[in-house]
Formats: structure tokens, C-alpha cells, sequence
């Protein structure tokens, strides 16, 4: 009964704290619900038209939506890079920043599912995926184990913190024999959720771009390059507007994270490229029409060259340790590396794989105003939740939300 009774006033005072800021936070939050509203309207007029709205064809199915899914799916299991020093290896200095970047992880799941979602058409085809009403095809199917470790993730990201913020609204601490384990379990279902995807790509034999063995690992390179880099902006504007400060030694080791992280994607990068163009076969064609242009086709051009410029340059900058421990070109850094792999593991990755097509065939893909809304819809609705949860928790963490009997 008592539990009852905390958990109601923890919902309540909840609800008082995401209701209440500044006028700063009053205008973000009007912004993020426009955005989101635009793309809802977006998306209802794909529900009416059906998918032929988008400029994804017969040729290329995968367009913006499931690139920012794998891009996302790198975002979420990032949290590990700081859940695995937090509870496993007891470095203190990761502490005030972990509940942070385990928010950020629930809005990327988030995000990851309703990206889903869209692909699919609508939320009213879920159905065939369901056990026992439709076809599941476990586990035959790699769909079918993404589901399952993506949910299962998103378990463990709204679980795990909500115990321990649950303990503080109390003024308790938390029982690590309660979220020790599961922070443990945390950390080899990251890496699962992100090699499960790649190997969903990888899978696919019709599509050589994508049977590469180093496809599995540089998606875990990317992804604990550019979570770590956003983790670190989200954390640099936290500092900036409100009571909950983070200590420059915190984002300086989160800072080496993604520095060794992006190093070993660069080096992956020209390991790819060697592979594709020293002895390059018939199956070369797609890395080509990426990097050169087929047949006067250069859509991905730009794109490419300005990830791998971005890419280089991010990389360059964290590597020197003056640069890196310059806070203001740190974050530059950062910025510029996570846009650079958002480009490299969207239309650097997916879109290439249908191009050409069986018949030697190439189709352009090229995204449609309503995908654009309804994607800008989707990342607003990350950022409301994410904003939503950091509110709470910075607050619980500072002290200002407490249960009173």
C-alpha cells in the first residue's frame, strides 16, 4: 500500500515538474509538439496514399526511414559506453552522467520503433508480426530476433533507471544487487541489438554491398563513436540550463570514448574501401555508384564525401589531446562527427545496397517532402521524451522531487 502511495506521488509531482519552467523550456517544448504535429499530419496523408507518397520505389524499399532506424539503433546501444563503467567497473566519474545517457537510450528505442512503424505503411500491420495471430517466424527470421532484442533493451533502459530514481524520490539509495545484474545484462544486450541488425543487412545474399564480415563491428565503431559524441552535447547543454552540473573530468573520459571509437571506424572505413576497389569484381558496383557515380547517376555523391570529410576531420581534431580538452572544440567535434556518421550509416549504407538493381538497372532514391515531415516528427517525439525524462530525473537527482509522507 505504502509503494502505491509513493508511486502516485511520484507521478504526481512528476507531471507538476514537466508542466513547469522556464519560458526557455515553455518554447522548446511548443516547438517540439509543432514539429511532431507537422509530421503527423505528414504521415496521415501517407496512411491515406499509401507508401507511393515517399521516393522509395519497387527498386530501393529502404529509404529515410530505416536509415535513421540503424543509425538509432547505434544511439541506443551506446549507453552501454557508460553503463559498463558506471556499474561494472565502479569508475565514479561516469556516475552523474549514466541516467543521462540511459534516457537518451529510451528515446532512441522509441524512435527506432516508430521509424519502424512508418516503413511498414502503418501501425495496422503490426498484427502479422504478433505470436500466434500472425507469422513471427522465430527463429528463422532476423526480424524477428531484432524485435526481440530491441524490446527487450528498451526493457532493461526504462527498468533499470526508474528502480534507482524510484530509491532517490524516497531518499534511499538503491540496492545494487537489484540493478547490478541487470545493468551487466545491459551491456551484452547492447552489443547484441546492434550486431543483430547488422546481420539482418548481412543476411541478405542478393545484396553484396552489405555482405562484408566487418559490417557487424563497424556498426558497434560508429555507434559508440557517435552516442558517446551526442550523449556529450545533450550533457553540455544540460550544464548550461539547469541546476544539474556534470564535471568536465565526466565529459573528458566520454570524450576518449568516442575518440578511440572513431579512430577504429576511420580505420574500418579504408579497410572497406581497399576491399572495394584494389580488386574490384562485379560486386563493386554499388560501392562505385556510391563513391564515383554509374552511368552519370550521382545522387549520393555529396552526401558521401561530405560524412567522410566530417568523418576525417572530427577524427583529426579528437585525437589531439590539446583540441580534445578544449571543451568548445570538443563539442564542435562532436557535432560534426555525429551528423557525418547519421550520413554514413543512412544513405552511406542502405540506400546503396539496391543500386543497381538485379538487371543491372539504376534507380535514384531521393526523399519526399512527407518523408522528411513525418522523420522530423519522429526525432521531435524522441526529443520530447527525452527532454520529459531528463526533467524528472535531474530533478529527483538534485534533490528538488521527494516523497513527503
Amino acid at each position: 500500500m505504502r509503494r502505491f502511495k509513493v508511486f502516485k506521488s511520484l507521478i504526481k509531482g512528476s507531471l507538476d515538474v514537466i508542466t513547469h519552467g522556464s519560458k526557455r523550456y515553455h518554447i522548446w517544448m511548443a516547438l517540439l509538439t509543432f514539429v511532431m504535429l507537422t509530421g503527423m499530419y505528414c504521415y496521415s496523408i501517407q496512411l491515406e496514399e499509401g507508401l507511393s507518397v515517399t521516393g522509395m520505389t519497387d527498386r530501393v524499399s529502404w529509404g529515410l526511414y530505416i536509415s535513421n532506424f540503424t543509425f538509432l539503433v547505434g544511439v541506443a546501444a551506446a549507453a552501454v559506453m557508460l553503463v559498463m563503467p558506471t556499474y561494472v567497473l565502479k569508475d565514479i566519474d561516469f556516475k552523474q552522467a549514466v541516467l543521462i545517457g540511459e534516457g537518451l537510450a529510451v528515446a532512441a528505442l522509441i524512435m527506432c520503433l516508430a521509424f519502424v512503424i512508418a516503413d511498414m505503411g502503418g501501425p495496422s500491420v503490426l498484427w502479422h508480426m504478433l505470436p500466434g495471430i500472425g507469422v513471427f517466424n522465430f527463429p528463422n527470421s532476423m526480424l524477428t530476433w531484432d524485435v526481440l532484442v530491441l524490446n527487450g533493451y528498451l526493457f532493461l533502459n526504462i527498468t533499470i533507471p526508474f528502480y534507482i530514481l524510484f530509491r532517490h524520490f524516497q531518499g534511499k539509495e538503491s540496492k545494487k544487487k537489484v540493478y547490478v545484474p541487470g545493468a551487466i545484462l545491459s551491456v551484452f544486450w547492447a552489443v547484441g541489438i546492434h550486431l543483430v541488425t547488422a546481420f539482418l543487412y548481412q543476411g541478405l545474399q542478393a545484396r553484396p554491398f552489405w555482405n562484408n564480415a566487418l559490417l557487424g563491428p563497424r556498426f558497434l565503431a560508429s555507434a559508440f563513436a557517435a552516442g558517446p559524441a551526442l550523449i556529450i552535447l545533450v550533457l553540455a547543454i544540460i550544464r548550461s540550463f539547469t541546476e544539474f552540473k556534470v564535471p568536465n573530468k565526466t565529459i573528458k573520459k566520454i570524450a576518449m570514448v568516442v575518440t578511440v571509437a572513431a579512430q577504429i571506424n576511420i580505420i574500418m572505413l579504408v579497410s572497406e574501401l581497399f576491399k572495394e576497389f584494389y580488386a574490384p569484381t562485379h560486386h563493386s558496383e554499388s560501392a562505385y555508384y556510391l563513391f564515383f557515380g554509374l552511368d552519370g547517376k550521382t545522387a549520393l555523391l555529396p552526401w558521401i564525401w561530405t560524412a567522410i570529410s566530417l568523418n576525417v576531420l572530427a577524427t583529426v581534431i579528437l585525437t589531439f589531446h590539446k583540441l580534445r580538452n578544449n571543451l568548445k572544440v570538443l563539442y564542435f567535434a562532436c557535432f560534426i562527427l555525429f551528423v557525418a556518421i547519421w550520413i554514413e550509416k543512412g544513405f552511406g549504407l542502405i540506400v546503396p545496397g539496391f543500386i543497381p538493381g538485379p538487371y543491372g538497372k539504376i534507380a535514384e532514391y531521393t526523399p519526399t517532402g512527407i518523408e522528411i515531415g513525418v522523420t522530423l516528427g519522429i526525432w521531435a517525439l524522441g526529443a520530447l521524451v527525452f527532454t520529459i525524462l531528463a526533467k524528472v530525473a535531474i530533478n529527483i537527482e538534485i534533490g528538488k522531487l521527494r516523497y513527503k509522507e
